[in-house]
């Protein structure tokens, strides 16, 4: 089969952040799962609720001529640097989820640093949505903003998150879009952006690849 990759896209909420999704991204997923399921995992920090193993930068070599072009054209980026790629599992049952992971979250405060999520195995359910934080109107956090946020966040929270992984709305997050977790679908979006996995009832938190979430989680600098 031909590699043909669909793009679309839309502008997110009032900002206006430009957020791409390519269907059939990567001209051999299965291959991607395979080495996946072979990669030695480990505990991904205090902000990723799950297990990352490094993934090696060669698996975005197929795609580069149709993420050049949606760089180029969806962020005004003629070039970008790999600045890091991993295999990532969520595992983290909800009641185990530190205070941090209850809430909608950013990637970084510069905007030149670009997020590519690609999706590889799990419910489609289990996509990713994006939120504006209701105080501040935020749906970015760059530096001039990061302190009002956090004293908006403080404020919104004074006795912490409530626990469980968070979907749709609160009193203070307000959820913009969604994008469901098909099977080779990419997600291609500006870590400034305020964006939260979404974990459905019922999901079986699996620790391999196959029977997982298992999403290719990539950051690139332009």
């Amino acid at each position: 089969m031909a590699y043909d990759p669909f793009i679309s896209g839309v502008r997110l909420g009032s900002e206006g952040e430009p957020l791409i999704v390519i269907d059939g991204f990567h001209p051999d997923p299965e291959a991607l799962v395979a080495a996946a399921s072979a990669a030695a995992y480990g505990d991904a920090g205090k902000y990723y609720p799950g297990l990352r193993a490094k993934a090696p930068p060669l698996h975005l070599q197929p795609c580069q001529g149709v993420l050049a072009e949606v760089l180029q054209r969806g962020f005004g980026l003629t070039g970008a640097r790999l600045a890091e790629t991993s295999y990532s599992l969520v595992t983290t049952a909800p009641d185990a989820l530190a205070p941090i992971q209850r809430l909608p979250h950013f990637d970084g405060t510069d905007r030149r640093r670009i997020a590519l999520l690609h999706y590889l195995t799990g419910p489609e359910e289990a996509g990713t949505a994006f939120y504006r934080q209701r105080e501040t109107g935020f749906e970015t956090v760059t530096d001039d903003r990061l302190e009002r946020y956090e004293d908006a966040l403080q404020r919104g929270y004074p006795d912490g998150p409530p626990p469980g992984y968070f979907a749709g709305d609160d009193h203070h997050f307000q959820e913009i879009h969604r994008v469901g977790a098909r099977f080779n679908r990419a997600v291609i979006y500006r870590g400034v952006t305020l964006h939260s996995g979404l974990i459905p009832g019922g999901f079986s938190f699996a620790a391999t690849p196959k029977d997982g979430r298992l999403t290719i989680n990539t950051f690139l600098e332009g």
